[in-house]
């Protein structure tokens, strides 16, 4: 089901009655740091500031700054492995990225309005040459969703917590998962046991929340990420479980489950958007939720939990009756 534009928040404003924004971040090979911000900056109007041979930021007057990144570690580990030393390696990257290395673009926070401008990104990037999750077995390239929460109060996380955790096999069929994305250990499920858990509860504060998904997932490998969102509660508590430098505190959700499917005419990222709003929407009906986290209870089985296929194909039908999906 292709989109080509970015369904409206049910929730639209934040706790300040702002425009919601939406962060996206998309990874990608096929063209060099340079060409991918020669067309950014075409496309946004913006100004290339050359941070590092591995980092550009483009920045704009009314969209903010967009970084451009290469996977540098990604590029040192392959260059070791072919036997390249760094020198050669500095010489040599243009080249190397043409063929292989990850190029990752990073958006600033957008309203939904100001995420038409990604559009006409991904198709230029498209037509010059930009591979995504199909282009190797070892790629796992992916796109990156992050939604600013509507309220970061307890009652509003598990909600969010509770809706996903209901959708995410379904999710995954519908986003059409990667084989290699599957495997690879950074975009793994909830497991059933914390379902349950999430399911069980009517309330909760968010040191408990914060506390139970530590418990469960100790990790930033998840489809949904809750340690960006969940350090901005509580920096120290989440860092004293998992300290990994690469966890940026910020008011938002991280979904990493889409594929970057960039070289497929016709896709865009609203298609992924889309899919990530069913979960926004049944966040947000609270007499829904509470219908579905009891069919989840009371369709576990001792032992082997909850049947899968039944379950997406009972969600399915309830979506498609609701015209969700």
């Amino acid at each position: 089901m292709s989109e080509t534009y970015f369904k409206e928040l049910p929730v639209p404003l934040n706790d300040s009655d702002e425009p919601r924004t939406v962060g996206f971040e998309l990874e990608f090979s096929g063209l060099t740091l340079e060409q991918t911000s020669t067309i950014l900056c075409s496309v946004v109007d913006g100004e290339c500031v050359r941070e590092s041979k591995a980092e550009h930021k483009v920045k704009t007057s009314d969209l903010g700054t967009f970084n451009v990144e290469i996977d540098w570690a990604y590029l040192k580990k392959k260059a070791k492995a072919e036997g390249a030393d760094e020198s050669s390696l500095l010489k040599e990257l243009g080249n190397l990225a043409e063929r292989w290395v990850p190029i990752e673009i990073v958006c600033p926070p957008l309203t939904l309005a100001q995420c038409k401008v990604l559009t006409t990104l991904v198709d230029k990037l498209r037509n010059a040459g930009a591979k995504g999750t199909d282009e190797s077995w070892i790629a796992a390239y992916g796109v990156h969703i992050n939604a600013e929460i509507p309220k970061l109060d307890a009652p509003t996380v598990l909600r969010y917590l509770q809706a996903y955790g209901l959708l995410q096999w379904w999710l995954i069929e519908k986003h059409q998962v990667d084989t290699t994305r599957k495997i690879s250990p950074y975009i793994d499920k909830y497991p059933e046991d914390y379902l349950h858990r999430l399911m069980t509860q009517d309330e909760a504060d968010l040191s408990t929340l914060i506390d139970d998904y530590l418990s469960f997932n100790a990790t930033r490998n998840r489809a949904l990420d809750m340690l960006p969102l969940f350090s901005m509660v509580d920096e120290d508590r989440v860092m004293n479980v998992v300290n990994d430098g690469k966890i940026k505190a910020r008011p938002t959700f991280h979904y990493r489950l889409p594929n970057c499917q960039i070289e497929h005419p016709g896709w865009q990222l609203s298609e992924e958007w889309n899919l990530w709003w069913v979960i926004e929407a049944l966040a947000s009906d609270q007499n829904a939720l509470a219908y579905w986290r009891n069919a989840f209870l009371e369709a576990e089985r001792p032992i082997m939990g909850v049947a899968e296929t039944d379950w997406k194909e009972r969600l399915t039908q309830w979506l498609s009756d609701r015209e969700w999906w």
